[in-house]
């Protein structure tokens, strides 16, 4: 998209808790990551403020050297070469991207609820992607914010007391996934290893269908992971760890189906888009984003706990169209989809009539500041 004469200038926010692309783990930013990427590729003119480990075609602006959550002591060092706290991390991030607002047409927050209070600050307009709701307590920062600037990533996640611009879903890169005509004998679980993820739900699945199940994923709740994996890990279950996008597109072209027994409202679950671009079909309890995401020609939804359901999807899953889940993934869930979606809201975020800064007056040039290696 370009403006008249030169191309359209977005500031690309993102979260900084891991590099853009992640590493392993990292679904926010991994979708950040496919959205620069392809808007770059459309003519658009990208800053990406990320990490300064970050890759990117955008240009890059960093004030965090890391992802606080990447690193053993998860803070920073200040030029003191005292640990920073992650606000701290988050507020300078934060200041830096909105002292250059001034030179950016939009800016597209994807970093949750504390963007919303600087927005009003600055004359240039702010789209949000709302990556899901960590509680009720973050809404009022949400309520205070403009209506019509916010974009959820399924209709299941749209809060009522909110007004939403536009449902936007994730896009994939199509060429980091292999379509698998095939499959292989083995279930796949991927997903964090939490209570909501249902992991052990996976297993007994796995078990009541005869089949061996691969768990990828990190462990985000240590004590469940204790209690309710490690203790049947063996032959028939193995827990590989948080992998990466050349593994992950193994391990799911490989596999007979991938499980998605949760047990929460997920915003959007894009281990299941992944999987059915690699033809594997999405065993998935009904809950959340589950229907929209998998409809009728990616898998099975079944009812939430219903386990002996699951395993005759398992059972049926051997003769499932593979193409047609790929298909759906064509249609529905690709990058350059999701960056026209986009381009179309920046535009209707310029048509409206400009913002006028709290402060009233324009924001100060902005000096960058350098990185710490």
């Amino acid at each position: 998209m370009t403006l008249p004469g030169r191309p359209l200038r977005v500031a690309m926010l993102a979260p900084i808790a891991w590099r853009v692309p992640p590493r392993h783990y990292g679904p926010w930013e991994r979708v950040v990551s496919l959205l620069t990427e392809e808007l770059v590729r459309q003519g658009a003119q990208v800053t990406l403020f990320a990490t300064a480990d970050s890759l990117t075609a955008a240009a890059l602006s960093a004030t965090a050297p890391h992802g606080y959550e990447e690193r053993p002591d998860a803070g920073g060092a200040g030029p003191d070469g005292a640990a920073l706290d992650v606000k701290v991390e988050e507020a300078l991030h934060l200041g830096s991207l909105f002292r250059q607002a001034g030179q950016f047409d939009v800016i597209h927050n994807h970093a949750d609820f504390l963007p919303l209070s600087y927005a009003a600050l600055v004359g240039t307009p702010m789209l949000t992607t709302i990556h899901g709701f960590s509680g009720p307590g973050i809404l009022p920062a949400y309520r205070a914010a403009p209506a019509g600037t916010f974009v959820s990533i399924s209709d299941s996640d749209r809060h009522p007391d909110l007004t939403y611009a536009a449902t936007i879903h994730h896009g994939l890169d199509l060429s980091e996934l292999t379509f698998n005509p095939r499959g292989g004998p083995d279930l796949i679980f991927f997903g964090r290893m939490h209570p909501d993820k249902g992991a052990a739900d996976a297993i007994r699945i796995a078990r009541g269908a005869g089949r061996r199940l691969l768990l990828a994923g990190i462990v985000q709740d240590h004590a469940y992971f204790e209690r309710e994996v490690r203790p049947h890990l063996g032959a028939g279950v193995q827990y590989l760890g948080s992998v990466g996008p050349a593994e992950r597109d193994r391990l799911l072209g490989g596999a007979l189906a991938l499980l998605h027994p949760i047990h929460f409202d997920e915003p959007f679950g894009l281990s299941m888009a992944e999987a059915m671009a690699c033809g594997t079909p999405v065993i998935a309890y009904r809950r959340g984003s589950v229907p929209e995401v998998v409809g009728a020609d990616g898998g099975y939804v079944i009812p939430e706990g219903d386990e002996a359901a699951a395993v005759r999807a398992v059972h049926a899953a051997v003769t499932f169209d593979r193409r047609a889940a790929r298909a759906r993934v064509e249609r529905l869930f690709t990058a350059p989809r999701m960056a026209r979606q986009y381009l179309r809201e920046y535009h209707r975020l310029l048509e409206l009539p400009p913002a006028v800064p709290e402060s009233g007056r324009a924001a100060r040039p902005f000096t960058p500041l350098a990185v710490p290696s």
